[in-house]
């Protein structure tokens, strides 16, 4: 597994489970278009570009172009890294048919070839020398304590603090624990919540 430091947004969840096969990173969905008309994730996308850069990876097709050059547009210059995949004809061994351009998706690339998009992206791989010192991470436990799973007001709790952070409203609560992971320290976020 690859650590990589800046997140990584994908078109959608099955891009993102490929992904997370290989690398170490946030990974997060635009939802196909879905972004285009999601104020909220657009939002989040920014402040995550903001906090430690976003790499665009999407498909080689028509759509993943027009997500590519969507987002570009939308968040701030030189925060933001272009990772391509090659065009290679093809489907994704779990559909029936190729999609309309008959080109392979992030989700059909080989694990290699993924990696190599995200080098030339230009990438900040973590090899884990000394030098940044290593983040103690949110967790679940975390999550947990502070009542935001495993308890009767949980999803009420977590939607407040989505709503409070200006986080989509959609985000699961993996999402979530990503995206604080990737907003806050963990003392900071202890400290704020408690």
């Amino acid at each position: 597994m690859v650590k990589i430091r800046e997140a990584i947004v994908v078109e959608g969840r099955y891009d993102k489970n490929t992904l997370a096969q290989i690398v170490d990173a946030p990974i997060f969905e635009t939802r196909g278009f879905g972004v285009m008309n999601d104020k909220e994730l657009l939002r989040f996308l920014r402040r995550v570009a903001e906090a430690r850069g976003l790499i665009v990876l999407t498909d080689s097709d028509g759509a993943g172009f027009v997500i590519r050059n969507y987002l570009k547009g939308s968040i701030p210059k030189g925060r933001v890294l272009q990772a391509y995949i090659p065009d290679v004809a093809g489907k994704e061994s779990r559909k029936h048919r190729a999609g309309k351009e008959g080109k392979l998706g992030v989700e059909g690339m080989r694990p290699e070839v993924l990696l190599e998009s995200l080098r030339r992206a230009g990438a900040t791989i973590e090899d884990g020398t000394p030098g940044a010192a290593k983040r103690e991470p949110i967790t679940k436990k975390d999550l947990f304590e502070l009542h935001l799973t495993g308890w009767p007001d949980s999803e009420a709790r977590r939607n407040q603090l989505k709503q409070a952070l200006g986080l989509p409203k959609h985000l699961s609560t993996n999402g979530l624990l990503e995206a604080l992971n990737v907003m806050f320290e963990r003392d900071e976020f202890l400290g704020d919540e408690e």
